[in-house]
């Protein structure tokens, strides 16, 4: 039974309805106070323990600060977790409390709690649609539309997806610049967001500044920027990125399927998954944004169903990497030399 009385389907060989997931996932769906206090102080405490730790290092050596500087990026990642959780309305029941810990976790994550808030929203409602791509989510084209686009189209995809950009630049440029400037589409509010941000962090940076001096506050800003946006950025791309992920066009997209075959199931080891704020249960969380990240492992395992879904393991995901185009044909991510096939079939075709 769950918390409203409510009878628990048994579902075993397929994916379940709405009305039948809703059901499973109702009981995790409601915030709890402790576990969300719990998870605050055992990130946040630790994390401005690293910055003193760090205050200290630069008395010694530049030997200790990076290592203790990597840690406090690793640890961002559990902070934007929270913020990400905060966005949802599912970290508190509180919607102040939300909006306060959003705003507060956002300025450690250089993100403007209500315009991520409102993007992110758009992503879940359009995860796997090829038909509303480009909101929230990894560049991604079909393998026709990369052989019909443009010189320069194809070689600026290219670098979009190139391991280096994807994983060194790209985070810098998305936390340090495009976060900074109010997106389209957004209404005031979301707007504000992005300025009001702008100034917390700029007397953020002035008070650091002269707690650290200028330039050692920007170098190990930026090495907790790197790590952090590195693993986030990783993430993210392994979340929606695999060789069977699910794409289909608005008219045969399906928002269970989205979820469970478009999302992975991220199997990381213990500290990891720790550091991550357990997203690797990112197809319950999809199914869900409801379920606070505390709750997503419980929910994964309360019903056969969702573990249908095959786990990712760290050695299969690093294979992703090479899967840059969605082959509509075989319906799976597939790389360059799948292009070049079908490229050379319909050049043949064409004689």
């Amino acid at each position: 039974m769950n918390m409203s009385g409510a009878s628990i389907p048994t579902l075993t060989a397929r994916f379940p309805t709405v009305a039948e997931w809703k059901v499973i996932v109702a009981k995790f769906q409601q915030p709890s106070l402790w576990r969300a206090v719990v998870q605050l102080v055992n990130t946040l405490v630790p994390y401005v323990l690293l910055w003193a730790g760090i205050y200290w290092a630069l008395q010694v050596s530049w030997w200790l600060v990076v290592p203790l500087a990597m840690m406090a990026g690793a640890l961002v990642v559990r902070v934007f977790i929270i913020f990400h959780d905060c966005g949802h309305g599912s970290f508190f029941k509180s919607k102040r409390a939300n909006d306060i810990v959003g705003f507060i976790t956002g300025m450690l994550t250089f993100t403007p709690y209500y315009q991520w808030r409102w993007e992110h929203s758009l992503h879940h409602a359009t995860t796997g649609n090829l038909d509303k791509r480009g909101i929230g989510d990894v560049w991604t084209m079909t393998v026709q539309e990369y052989i019909e686009s443009s010189r320069w189209k194809r070689f600026a995809y290219k670098l979009a997806r190139n391991p280096i950009v994807l994983l060194v630049i790209a985070p810098f440029v998305l936390f340090v610049i495009l976060q900074r400037i109010p997106a389209k589409g957004g209404d005031a509010r979301e707007k504000n967001s992005v300025w009001y941000m702008n100034l917390a962090l700029l007397a953020l940076a002035v008070v650091m500044s002269s707690i650290y001096g200028l330039m050692n506050y920007l170098i190990v800003q930026g090495i907790i920027t790197g790590v952090s946006g590195a693993c986030g950025v990783w993430l993210f791309y392994i979340q929606h990125q695999f060789e069977d992920a699910y794409w289909e066009s608005h008219e045969e997209w399906d928002y269970t399927e989205a979820a469970l075959q478009g999302s992975s199931y991220y199997k990381l080891p213990r500290v990891l998954q720790w550091l991550s704020g357990n997203i690797g249960f990112h197809h319950i969380h999809h199914l869900s944004s409801r379920i606070p990240n505390y709750y997503l492992e419980r929910c994964h395992y309360s019903h056969p169903v969702f573990q249908q879904v095959k786990p990712i393991t760290i050695r299969v995901s690093l294979k992703s990497l090479w899967f840059r185009l969605w082959d509509e044909q075989q319906k799976k991510l597939v790389g360059w030399r799948r292009m070049r096939e079908i490229r050379k079939q319909k050049m043949k075709d064409e004689l």
